[in-house]
């Protein structure tokens, strides 16, 4: 079934989301992480993707996000990654995952042979500033909500330390114009 969300505004900012397949774990690792730190990163700099803020958890992303083609640049990075968590799930021997991949691909999915994220990314439009901070301030304490970390500058993978000052992390951020 595919998402009733629709990116309606190409010029707008979005609080997007995307999920593993049955909410699968697979973020478990530094290397898993990076798949999509790096898929980001090209984004950013190859397709001028801009990123205002995001969390990687252990089985989705959440992100607020801006491009004039922004789900064609979403399904880009969904498919590069699928196919770089595929690759390494392979490489770990991690078949129970590869499995449930296999079995739950949709069947006119004919370019794989697995299914890796669920479809779509949920585009909510950002419409004024109140809002953006809510999407800010919920993306940073879903880490916190799930007891991951006491604090939401405490996890690595999201834009929170950013927020809060650190001059290391793994994903620079754009300012909202």
């Amino acid at each position: 079934m595919r998402s009733k969300y629709r990116i309606i505004n190409e010029e707008g900012v979005y609080f997007i989301t995307s999920t593993i397949i049955e909410w699968i774990p697979i973020f478990t690792s530094r290397k898993y992480f990076d798949i999509i730190i790096n898929a980001f990163k090209f984004s950013q700099v190859k397709k001028d993707l801009k990123i205002y803020a995001y969390i990687i958890l252990d089985n989705h992303f959440h992100a607020i996000v801006s491009h004039p083609e922004l789900s064609r640049v979403i399904q880009s990075i969904k498919s590069f990654t699928a196919k770089e968590i595929v690759s390494e799930l392979e490489i770990d021997k991690k078949r129970w995952a590869l499995n449930i991949f296999k079995y739950q691909k949709k069947p006119y999915k004919e370019e794989s042979l697995y299914q890796v994220w669920q479809e779509g990314a949920h585009p909510q439009l950002i419409q004024n500033q109140e809002i953006f901070n809510q999407k800010v301030q919920y993306t940073h304490f879903n880490a916190v909500e799930r007891g991951l970390v006491q604090a939401p500058e405490h996890w690595y993978y999201s834009s929170a330390s950013a927020f809060a000052g650190a001059a290391e992390i793994p994903l620079k951020m754009d300012a909202l114009e």
